[in-house]
């Protein structure tokens, strides 16, 4: 018999790579934020068998003729979210077992739903992380059920959620975990040194009252995850100069950044957006990023709005630093080109006021 819990909800919300990105793949420095835009939701009900539940919508396997499932498939992908739940369940209980972390023995039902803007042939969206979302909002949910949440430290929380992502084969960093994990505005150093000796990074939360007004702009049918960074990976692990010393000066946009927030220098901030995405960009080149990517961040120079990359593509954020007029003529310029753009609403920190206060005594 099930012993009488409540049902445990918890969501993870998309997050922004505001500068440094995708250097934190490569023991650089990055500040992110979460964005209340758009969430993932997981929910957690005790049950007598542990079950993970398909989603109606995402992880469909009725179809009303073969011309509908090749349809579907061509515009969704293969991928729902029951093999992120399922991965996340793997990785949180291979940890509690090797760091002689107590389980009971109690089933649960775990299921899902997300609004964050999905990604043609898959659900991992590079964007805005849709991938990371579920699996950060379900590990929540297992911590909180199992009673765990206070020996799994918030610093290795990101580490488990990109764990159960690369037991996929997805491809990422821990930017976009850390972000989720920690909400708020944080600025993140992933140094070879601080990687080695402690296996993560150092993360500072930040005001997030300092942050300008942004925009986020993305396509119904944005680029694939994961296809962008092949080549600049190993190049860079080959020691290639160019690529080595480009992504040393992205890291370095995130630290000059983080001043010029603090100092609520805009100009500067806007310049380092735009650096950014040409640094990325001349790294990577423009087949990789995608013919679409690229005019979503023309669209926006166009009318002097600073913008970049969240991610890996499928969606930019922009900033006008001459504000309401400059908007409107960001806002006509989208609906020319088909795009969708809104105003970003940050989302603070999830953390605990005990956990907030842990990171502050480091």
């Amino acid at each position: 018999m099930v012993r009488e819990r409540e049902v445990i909800t918890h969501k993870a919300y998309a997050r922004v790579g505001l500068l440094g990105n995708p250097s934190d793949v490569y023991y650089g420095k990055t500040i992110s934020f979460s964005l209340a835009n758009f969430s993932a939701t997981v929910t957690l009900r005790p049950s007598p068998e542990l079950v993970i539940q398909p989603h109606p919508v995402h992880d469909l396997v009725h179809f009303s003729s073969l011309p509908q499932l090749v349809t579907r498939l061509n515009s969704e992908g293969y991928y729902g979210g029951v093999r992120l739940l399922m991965a996340v369940c793997k990785v949180f209980y291979a940890y509690c077992r090797d760091n002689a972390i107590e389980l009971s023995d109690e089933n649960f039902t775990l299921s899902y739903d997300t609004d964050i803007p999905r990604q043609a042939r898959s659900l991992i969206i590079a964007g805005l992380s849709g991938s990371s979302g579920i699996v950060c909002a379900a590990l929540n949910c297992l911590l909180d059920f199992f009673n765990v949440r206070e020996l799994v430290k918030v610093e290795i929380r990101p580490n488990l959620v990109l764990a159960a992502e690369k037991e996929l084969g997805i491809v990422a960093g821990l930017q976009d975990r850390v972000a989720q994990v920690y909400g708020g505005l944080v600025y993140m150093d992933f140094s070879k040194e601080n990687m080695e000796e402690l296996g993560h990074g150092i993360y500072i939360p930040m005001d997030l009252s300092l942050l300008p007004p942004l925009y986020l702009i993305y396509a119904e049918n944005p680029s694939d995850s994961g296809k962008v960074h092949s080549k600049v990976r190993q190049r860079w692990l080959d020691g290639d100069e160019f690529i080595v010393s480009s992504m040393e000066e992205v890291a370095n946009i995130a630290k000059e950044g983080k001043t010029a927030l603090e100092e609520k220098d805009y100009s500067k901030f806007a310049t380092l957006m735009n650096r950014n995405f040409d640094l990325r960009r001349s790294m990577f080149g423009d087949e990789a990023l995608g013919g679409l990517n690229i005019r979503m961040v023309e669209v926006a120079r166009k009318v002097g709005a600073a913008s970049k990359f969240t991610g890996s593509g499928g969606a930019v954020v922009a900033f006008c630093p001459e504000g309401t007029s400059q908007v409107k003529l960001l806002e006509d310029e989208c609906k020319k080109e088909g795009f969708v753009i809104q105003p970003i609403e940050p989302f603070p920190s999830r953390l605990s006021e005990i956990e907030l206060k842990t990171l502050q005594t480091k």
